[in-house]
């Protein structure tokens, strides 16, 4: 029996979906997709300058699932980048946070803020 998907916790999802080159003439030859879990790691790795240790405890994942998800993302946009191809962000096994977990209130949420809670409201788990 198959062991049942870990779903990856994502905290917001991105306001801009799609990136590509400006200017050009051509549409670009390949489309990038990255998922919105590689999307998070991210976010939380590059942005926020998290640890993979702390960005695994904010997704609810192993550190190795982080370390091989932002491998595939860093990847992607690098390929991205160096050779003009559009990149889409979309899917992926991941669930919505809804601003109630154990780093929400905290800075740690998007949605809670955005909902008119300040970050030290405590938080419920």
């Amino acid at each position: 029996m198959a062991r049942p998907k870990k779903w990856r916790r994502v905290c917001s999802l991105p306001e801009n979906t799609q990136f590509g080159p400006l200017g050009a003439n051509k549409e670009p030859d390949k489309i990038i997709n990255m998922t919105l879990d590689e999307y998070e790691t991210i976010r939380l790795i590059d942005l926020e300058g998290l640890t993979q240790e702390e960005c695994s405890k904010r997704m609810n994942v192993a550190r190795t699932t982080v370390q091989w998800i932002y491998n595939d993302a860093r990847k992607k946009l690098a390929e991205s980048l160096v050779n003009g191809n559009r990149l889409l962000i979309e899917g992926g096994e991941y669930q919505l946070c809804d601003g109630y977990g154990k780093f929400c209130g905290r800075g740690g949420c998007e949605r809670k803020n955005r909902r008119g809670f300040t970050d030290d409201t405590k938080s419920m788990e």
